[in-house]
């Protein structure tokens, strides 16, 4: 009977002094924010043995998809209004949205120079430009405002080839399915110079990228302390290699 009181109280004891299981954190991501995400992902594991499970698409489908009920804990936009109104509809926590980045709206092409980005488009001597879906990703809402002011809409209407977030835009791109298009900065940070033209600032509006917590997440610590996490120092790093301004982190 003693012993077995024993080997129950030892059994007990080292339960008691193992370690908290790992979590793991679902994740829905701005598909710009691809490259960054990942780096970030394995930066938070690697600080607090926490993974990330992300799922990447354009901001307007994943945010359908969370007014429809799909289990994300975080949720990091391409704008500020969606997570905006995730918090207005009930589905995220009052307080905590914050700016993690601030994009960068590039034009790309890998067979042109695009020293002088605005001439060629100007030009209109190519078959396809391609933009992210105007509705759903910001970047291609962005797209859409550039081509507004250069007073090129009309003209390129016709050659325009639209992905259904910006990494399908840029796959047409590498595909060459389009000569040339609108891309996040982060995608192409590592191109040649002459392949990409930063689209001046001026010419569209700030993408600022904001970040919320749901109601899915609210109760979750990994949850919270992966936002808190893309606040900090070495998160912001990381951010600003891939192109992006870093928000204040309020």
């Amino acid at each position: 009977m003693c012993r077995s009181f024993a080997v129950y109280g030892f059994a007990v004891l080292t339960l008691l002094a193992s370690p908290a299981p790992a979590a793991d954190v679902s994740a829905a991501v701005a598909a710009n924010f691809t490259r960054p995400a990942e780096e970030l992902g394995a930066a938070f594991t690697a600080r607090t043995g926490n993974t990330v499970t992300f799922s990447f698409g354009a901001t307007g489908q994943l945010f359908t998809q969370i007014s429809q009920g799909a289990p994300f804990e975080v949720f990091l936009a391409a704008d500020a209004a969606r997570p905006a109104r995730v918090v207005a509809e009930g589905l995220g926590a009052e307080g905590s949205t914050f700016t993690y980045a601030i994009g960068r709206v590039v034009l790309y092409a890998p067979t042109l120079d695009l020293t002088d980005g605005a001439a060629v488009l100007a030009a209109n001597a190519y078959q396809h430009l391609a933009i992210a879906d105007p509705k759903t990703a910001p970047y291609g809402a962005a797209a859409v405002e550039v081509l507004a002011r250069l007073g090129l809409s009309d003209a390129v209407a016709a050659k325009l080839v639209t992905g259904e977030n910006i990494s399908q835009t840029l796959q047409f791109i590498d595909s060459g399915n389009a000569e040339l298009g609108f891309v996040a900065l982060s995608q192409v940070i590592d191109k040649p110079s002459t392949q990409v033209w930063w689209v001046p600032a001026e010419d569209y509006p700030s993408i600022l990228q904001d970040a919320v917590l749901t109601k899915v997440g609210e109760a979750d610590p990994a949850a919270r302390a992966f936002l808190e996490f893309l606040k900090g120092e070495e998160a912001r790093a990381i951010i600003e290699k891939y192109g992006y301004a870093v928000g204040t982190g309020d």
